[in-house]
């Protein structure tokens, strides 16, 4: 666990939408978190991380594409150095594939299957800095999963 408490409290809106099934309170609390770190303006990794998560309870797929390109341009500002500074265990690159693997399911189910296609191949050349561990195996099933919908060999 982090000792960050932007990211803590990013934590607990995560359990709340994904291991309690409350995902309107997580939403409130991610909302409340945006607010409290300046938005867009806040530090990369908070707006980074907050957003991706964001983007998971959204109900309409456009909220959720402008979610997820928000976190994705905040990982380009993100380093290696701040991400060991909060005690996260994962480099800067292995953020990538799961922003990319998101974007591409946004784009697949607003048929947009070109820039899906695009976002599969980024997050395929990235899956390389992502450990076998739980998070690594999520993703890369994710990344299976949309390549079959997308009729792309795996």
């Amino acid at each position: 666990m982090t000792a960050d408490p932007t990211m803590a409290r990013i934590s607990q809106g995560v359990d709340l939408h994904h291991h309690q099934g409350r995902r309107e309170a997580a939403r409130e609390l991610f909302a409340q978190i945006w607010d409290d770190i300046g938005g867009e303006q806040g530090d990369p990794l908070h707006v980074c991380v907050l957003a991706h998560s964001m983007a998971d309870t959204q109900d309409d797929v456009h909220q959720e594409l402008m979610w997820d390109l928000r976190a994705l341009a905040a990982a380009d500002r993100v380093t290696d150095e701040h991400v060991a500074q909060v005690g996260v265990a994962l480099p800067v690159a292995g953020l990538y594939p799961s922003l990319h693997l998101n974007l591409s399911e946004c784009y697949r189910k607003l048929g947009d299957l070109g820039r899906a296609r695009e976002h599969l191949q980024q997050a395929r050349a990235g899956i390389g800095a992502l450990g076998d561990d739980e998070y690594g195996q999520l993703i890369k099933g994710g990344l299976e999963k949309l390549a079959e919908q997308l009729g792309e060999s795996i």
